[in-house]
């Protein structure tokens, strides 16, 4: 027999958000981008808003304030432990993630003590977050197997569950997926991403000859999906000859993030970056004449281009959008095969 819970016996409850519309709680969060965009920075200053009660690069002081626990497989603790200083952490709030105790010392494994760490966890006063960087170490079998990250992960959401902590887990693009959907681009499996309630990507670019760099929704099952923030990376001196990296938050940002990251991404003429990999797309389309704006357009979709950064690359390669006559349709054709370059 199969036992069933009929639908009027479920309790409906509200989501609880460490940072509301961005960090659930109890939940696992993703937070993906290129390298140099700060991701671990980023996680890091959440973390120490999340020890002190801080407020959020919205404004909105967070509800509670809490433990937080921090396993790191590319850092060692004294980067990460500068970083929280510059961010004005709580050090007495903090837990790294330092081995597993014994009578001989073994290094932690995510993909297999994931319920040791629960287990310890639960001693903690107020365990509020969980940092995992990168999430693709809790993956004890092949990260492109959808099986294999599900059943690795199930531990890692169970924690989140268990205790009410937030989850955040820092991963990288894949290289070569510019202009495609922002959740397309995490690395391996798409089940890390189906297995986020929610999923933050960082990216940088240059505008107007200044860095830019923004973090923004690219997925939420529990809430708006778009929108987000513009930061900058600073050092400061945190001790003497130490130096700490910190995240200082600037104005919202609007949009979905697939349209952000394009456009903050293919500014530049960079050869070797996404505007040269789109432009190799454009020249290939019109290289045996004028094609309708529609066959473009399904063709930049099929590529996983966005339709308006694909529209701006060929006008600066030389190419226009024609009307053919009073009854024809538009169509794209390439003037100067030569300009752009």
């Amino acid at each position: 027999m199969v036992r069933l819970l009929r639908g009027d016996g479920v309790a409906l409850e509200p989501v609880e958000w460490l940072w509301p519309g961005f960090l659930p709680a109890g939940m696992l969060t993703l937070l993906g981008g290129a390298p140099g965009c700060g991701k671990t920075t980023l996680a890091l200053s959440l973390a120490a808003t999340v020890t002190t009660g801080g407020c959020w690069p919205d404004g909105v002081r967070s509800a509670v304030a809490g433990d937080v626990i921090v396993w790191s497989g590319e850092d060692p603790h004294t980067v990460a432990a500068a970083r929280l200083v510059a961010c004005g952490a709580d050090m007495r709030r903090v837990h790294f993630v330092d081995g597993l105790s014994g009578p001989e010392a073994q290094a932690f494994d995510p993909g297999r003590d994931m319920p040791r760490l629960a287990a310890t966890a639960e001693l903690l006063a107020a365990p509020r977050l969980l940092i995992l960087d990168p999430i693709v170490s809790a993956v004890a079998g092949d990260g492109h197997k959808s099986n294999e990250v599900r059943r690795s992960l199930q531990p890692v959401v169970a924690l989140g569950q268990r205790l009410g902590c937030a989850i955040i887990g820092i991963t990288h693009f894949s290289k070569g997926t510019s202009g495609r959907d922002p959740v397309e681009r995490i690395t391996g499996s798409l089940s890390f991403a189906a297995l986020a309630r929610l999923v933050l990507v960082a990216a940088k670019g240059r505008t107007d000859g200044e860095e830019r760099r923004v973090v923004v929704r690219a997925k939420s099952n529990i809430g708006p999906d778009e929108g987000g923030f513009a930061y900058e990376l600073e050092r400061v001196d945190v001790a003497e000859g130490v130096a700490g990296q910190r995240a200082r938050w600037l104005e919202a940002v609007h949009g979905s993030a697939r349209d952000i990251l394009s456009a903050l991404e293919d500014i530049g003429d960079e050869q070797d970056g996404p505007r040269s990999d789109i432009e190799t797309f454009i020249r290939a389309c019109l290289a045996d004449g004028p094609i309708p704006a529609k066959q473009l357009e399904a063709d930049a979709r099929g590529a996983g281009y966005e339709l308006r950064t694909v529209q701006r690359v060929a006008k600066k390669l030389g190419a226009s959008s024609r009307k053919d006559g009073m009854r024809g349709g538009w169509t794209w054709r390439l003037d100067d095969p030569g300009s752009g370059r």
